[in-house]
């Protein structure tokens, strides 16, 4: 069920017997119209009052007020709406009545009350019928002459001050559940206490939720993805809904906090969605579906393009983990090399946690660094930390990866590399490439020296 609303201003007129009486048409001046975002009627409503009574809160507070899942991916209907108004100080009062179907006059009963409130400078927020949808307006006043309601239209660019015909408003107000009863909804915006703007960090509910609404409408409703919100990212899986929410929790919130102790500030300046393909058969048909890409790696890819991580799950969780690094990395290193990015996202590919820590285990990688090493064919450090993105990425002798990987193994047993990320970070404008902190953090002056311990350490390792 679908919400559209609009937010009534101020007007004043006479209550009389039956409807109201000719005089002065009433309209309160200087309401500001604002467009709601989809599905956002009702709280586009509550934004215009609240921007009339001169409060800087928007129609993104008012459903964040409303304390509504944004999973649900849609906007508040009539509960969750009246709960955010009551949050936010409004004085709503009764807000469903019944009305005997075949007694019309019950209705225009209901219309005297609001137009009583109108003449006091209070608006009413109205869920009426529009089409096959139910939608909220605000109605700001009546015009006796005309026998027509003033409202602001919150789905249209220029819905202010609008009139409809007061027997065509009295028709459409009545929602029709039931075919004996009719309910109408009203909801009061007489001010009380209104509460301060609430400081949130990043992305809020609201944010999510039109997100996910635009999810939704590529995905389709019936599509069999489960939807889980795991902040800063959105997660997307076709498996059954407890794997994709266990994935979600035991993989996506365990590595992002963990990241995010060692090494990262900020979150990602966009949402980014993760997209959980149950096996290559739907990886590669929703690859192509949904992005038109025809990925050249079985396990997954971060996509820029569509800000996503883009995963064949049924390969495991590691290629997750090191492409969940990039957008932080991304977001707080934007200057940050390949070498190094690469190597700290494919750390964490096999990864556990020690003393509540994120730590990086020997992988698949190290028997082609070894059989590297053997032929004595892994290049300086000096000349991995100097490729440009091209060079790393297209240039890959078969040891760009596994090298970097293995310094940052390295590193990380020896304690030294968050001290390393966050000391490179910081001197990044000097010392672009890493190469002279690298070398100031090891405490070493001869790198060929310490090429040959480090290969030396590496040949011990073991996997599995």
């Amino acid at each position: 069920m679908r919400n559209l609303a609009f937010l009534g201003l101020l007007c004043a007129g006479l209550v009389h017997t039956g409807i109201a009486v000719p005089g002065a048409a009433i309209s309160i001046p200087g309401i500001p119209h604002v467009q709601q975002k989809p599905d956002f009627c009702g709280e586009a409503c509550a934004e215009m009052v609240l921007r009339k009574l001169g409060h800087d809160i928007s129609q993104n507070d008012v459903f964040n007020a409303a304390g509504l899942d944004p999973v649900l991916g849609r906007g508040c209907y009539t509960p969750e709406l009246k709960r955010a108004l009551a949050a936010l100080g409004f004085k709503t009062g009764q807000t469903w009545y019944v009305v005997p179907a075949d007694k019309p006059p019950a209705v225009r009963d209901q219309w005297k009350v609001l137009h009583g409130d109108l003449t006091k400078g209070v608006p009413s927020i109205v869920c009426m019928r529009a089409g096959t949808n139910e939608h909220f307006r605000l109605v700001v006043g009546y015009d006796p002459g005309k026998d027509t309601v003033l409202y602001h239209e919150p789905a249209a660019a220029e819905g202010a001050y609008r009139e409809l015909a007061l027997d065509k408003f009295l028709d459409a107000w009545p929602l029709k559940y039931k075919r004996k009863r009719w309910t109408i909804v009203r909801l009061r915006m007489e001010p009380g206490t209104i509460a301060e703007r609430p400081a949130i960090a990043g992305f809020s509910a609201a944010d999510y939720a039109q997100h996910i609404m635009q999810l939704r409408e590529k995905i389709g409703k019936d599509s069999g993805f489960t939807v889980v919100v795991q902040k800063p990212f959105v997660v997307i899986g076709d498996e059954n809904p407890k794997a994709v929410r266990l994935r979600a929790e035991r993989t996506v919130k365990w590595a992002t906090k963990r990241l995010k102790d060692l090494y990262f500030d900020k979150d990602p300046a966009d949402i980014i969605d993760i997209w959980l393909f149950k096996d290559k058969a739907s990886y590669r048909k929703h690859t192509w579906e949904l992005f038109r890409d025809r990925p050249d790696t079985p396990f997954g890819y971060a996509s820029s393009t569509h800000h996503a991580l883009i995963m064949n799950i049924a390969t495991g969780g590691g290629t997750l983990v090191h492409e969940i690094v990039h957008p932080f990395v991304d977001a707080n290193f934007p200057s940050c090399p390949a070498w190094f990015n690469e190597g700290l996202g494919s750390l964490y590919e096999q990864s556990s946690a020690r003393n509540g820590r994120i730590v990086g285990l020997t992988n698949w990688r190290l028997d082609g660094l070894q059989k590297a090493i053997r032929r004595k064919s892994v290049p300086s450090f000096k000349t991995l930390t100097g490729t440009s993105t091209r060079e790393f990425y297209d240039e890959d002798l078969g040891t760009n990866y596994a090298q970097a990987r293995y310094l940052c193994y390295y590193l990380q047993e020896k304690g030294l590399l968050k001290g390393f990320y966050h000391t490179f970070r910081r001197n990044a404008t000097e010392d672009p490439s890493g190469y002279r902190t690298l070398k100031n953090v090891l405490g070493v002056e001869d790198m060929g020296a310490f090429k040959a311990q480090w290969e030396a350490y590496v040949l011990k390792l073991r996997f599995p």
